[in-house]
């Protein structure tokens, strides 16, 4: 079964860092663009990183450059989400989620993957 997983989430206080996890099995994420995604109480899911599978091009949304880097450990069939500075606006559910369409990253929306992991919750406090 086709599965992507999250992990690392937790409680952490304003201006505190985390990283997220997203770890395939049963496919091989170096094939696909994968992205991370967002959601909060009362919001609609957002995409907030993307990196592309051929040119390793990314995005960002605007609430979160310069402090959320997306990369990759192929090894580890894994992708990281890195949160730095770490505001009152980022708790939500992360997702992580795969497409193969090329133009995912430059047109982020949740019709378009294909594989969802189940999330993992952020919380910032204090």
């Amino acid at each position: 079964q086709v599965q992507l997983v999250e992990s690392g989430g937790g409680l952490v206080q304003p201006g505190g860092s985390l990283r997220l996890s997203c770890t395939a099995s049963e496919f091989t994420l170096d094939y696909y663009n994968i992205a991370w995604f967002r959601q909060a109480p009362g919001k609609e899911r957002e995409g907030v990183s993307c990196i592309s599978m051929s040119d390793g091009w990314t995005y960002y949304a605007n609430s979160v450059k310069d402090r959320f880097t997306i990369s990759r450990d192929n090894d580890k069939n894994t992708v990281y989400l890195q949160m730095n500075s770490l505001k009152p606006e980022d708790p939500a559910v992360y997702y992580c989620a795969v497409s193969r369409w090329a133009g995912i990253c430059g047109d982020l929306q949740t019709r378009y993957l294909e594989v969802w992991g189940q999330g993992t919750l952020v919380t910032v406090s204090s």
